[in-house]
């Protein structure tokens, strides 16, 4: 069954660019997972220090995976200095 993963991310004033390169950098190889069916990144449209990853996989084990890996712990060391606030993550299923 198909596992969905909501994360926000809110950059810290002067950081909104930090924040979207770190997003840029761990797209590619989170896409290339093998268990990663879609990977999106969005800038909030009235806030753009607000950013959010949707992403979609095969299943909860293919994205405790993914929590693992070099790219995806690097970039929550990276953005993790550059937020102002605790990310926003959520595990979630479709329901309609």
């Amino acid at each position: 069954m198909p596992f969905y993963f909501f994360a926000q991310f809110h950059a810290a004033p002067g950081q909104e660019r930090a924040v979207e390169a770190a997003l840029r950098q761990v797209a590619a190889p989170s896409l290339a997972e093998t268990g990663c069916r879609d990977f999106h990144v969005f800038r909030g449209s009235r806030d753009s220090a607000r950013f959010v990853i949707h992403s979609i996989w095969t299943d909860e084990a293919a994205f405790d995976l993914h929590a693992t890996l070099p790219h995806t712990v690097e970039f929550l060391h990276t953005v993790n200095r550059l937020v102002d606030r605790p990310p926003d993550l959520c595990r979630s299923e479709m329901i309609v």
